[in-house]
C-alpha cells in the first residue's frame, strides 16, 4: 500500500521554495578600535613665571625654535610610521592568517534551478536512473545498490519515514557515517536525517499536497528519486552547528563530490552525494602466468 507522505519528507528542494522562504542568518562581529584619539597641542596654555620680562625679538626667537622642533619630530615619527606600513613583496593570500571554514561566518548555501539542474545531470552521469515505484526500489534494495541509512548513536532517522525508504546509495551512507561522526566528535549529540530516497509514484502524490516540492520529471526533478539525496534537519541544531555544518560541507561541494541546498521552508540541509565521494576500489590485476618454457626462452634472449 503507498504510503501518505510525510511532513519532515515533504523535501522543499524546488529552487522557488529556497527564494520565497531564505531567512537571513546574521552573523555576530567583534569591533576594535584602531587608533586613539589625541588633544592638538594648540588646546593646551601654557602660563611661564619668570621674574624677568624678555624682549619682544627673544619672544619670536624662541616661538620659531619650538616650531621647527615640533616639525622635524613630527616628520621623523612620520618618517617611522611610513616605513611600517611600507608594502611588502607577498601576493595577498600570503598575508591573510589561515583560519579553519568552521570559524567563518560563512552565508547559507542557498539552491537555485542551476544547481538542481546539475544535480541531475551529475546522477546520471553515475549511472543512476529515476527509481519508478516501491517494486523498483524493493529490487535495488536486494541488489544492495540501495543500502540502509547508516543509524546509529551519531545519527537517527525521522521515525515517519517508511521502513523502504530508509535507504540510499552505498557512497551517500559512507557519507553520513563520516559526517556523524564529525559532528558527534564536535557537539556530542546526534543528527537527523528526514528523508531518503523517494519513488517517482511517491513525489507525484507529494506535488499534490505541496506546491513547492520539486517536479517528479524533466531537468528539475527531484534527486531523491536517485537515491543518492538525503535531508539533513536544521530544526534543532544551534547556530554554532549550522555554522559548522556550512563549513564541512562547503569543501566538499567545491570539489565536487556532492552539492547541497539549505532549505528554510522545511529546514533541512539537502545533500545529493556523488559516486566520486566513495570511489570503489580498483579491482586488483591477477598475477599473469607463465610456463616455464616460456620463462627460460625470455631470459635466453
Amino acid at each position: 500500500m503507498a504510503s501518505a507522505p510525510n511532513r519532515l519528507d515533504w523535501g522543499y528542494d524546488s529552487p522557488r521554495s529556497n527564494l520565497m522562504f531564505r531567512s537571513p542568518f546574521v552573523s555576530l562581529s567583534a569591533l576594535a578600535v584602531a587608533g586613539a584619539l589625541a588633544l592638538p597641542a594648540a588646546a593646551v596654555t601654557h602660563t611661564y613665571a619668570t621674574p624677568h620680562k624678555r624682549s619682544h625679538h627673544a619672544q619670536q626667537t624662541a616661538y620659531h625654535d619650538r616650531v621647527a622642533g615640533h616639525g622635524h619630530a613630527a616628520a621623523h615619527r612620520g618618517s617611522r610610521h611610513h616605513a611600517r606600513l611600507a608594502p611588502e613583496n607577498r601576493t595577498v593570500s600570503e598575508t591573510i592568517e589561515p583560519e579553519p571554514l568552521i570559524n567563518m561566518h560563512l552565508a547559507p548555501l542557498a539552491g537555485s534551478r542551476g544547481s538542481l539542474v546539475r544535480q541531475n545531470e551529475r546522477t546520471e552521469a553515475d549511472g543512476l536512473t529515476r527509481i519508478e515505484d516501491d517494486a523498483q526500489l524493493n529490487e535495488l534494495r536486494r541488489e544492495k545498490a540501495l543500502v540502509a541509512v547508516p543509524v546509529s548513536a551519531s545519527l537517527r532517522i525521522n521515525e515517519g519515514l517508511p521502513v523502504n525508504r530508509r535507504y540510499c546509495r552505498p557512497w551517500t551512507a559512507k557519507f553520513l557515517t563520516d559526517l556523524a561522526r564529525a559532528h558527534s566528535a564536535r557537539f556530542h549529540r546526534p543528527l537527523q536525517v528526514n528523508s531518503a530516497v523517494r519513488t517517482v509514484a511517491y513525489q507525484r502524490r507529494l506535488i499534490e499536497v505541496n506546491g513547492n516540492a520539486a517536479p517528479a520529471d524533466g531537468d528539475i526533478a527531484s534527486p531523491h528519486l536517485s537515491g543518492a539525496t538525503i535531508d539533513i534537519a536544521k530544526k534543532g541544531l544551534s547556530i554554532t552547528e549550522v555554522a559548522w555544518m556550512r563549513g564541512y560541507l562547503l569543501p566538499l561541494q567545491m570539489a565536487g563530490k556532492l552539492d547541497v541546498e539549505e532549505e528554510f521552508y522545511q529546514s533541512c540541509f539537502h545533500i545529493t552525494v556523488y559516486k566520486s565521494y566513495a570511489p570503489a576500489p580498483a579491482t586488483p590485476k591477477a598475477p599473469t602466468r607463465h610456463s616455464s618454457a616460456a620463462l627460460l626462452a625470455e631470459r635466453m634472449r
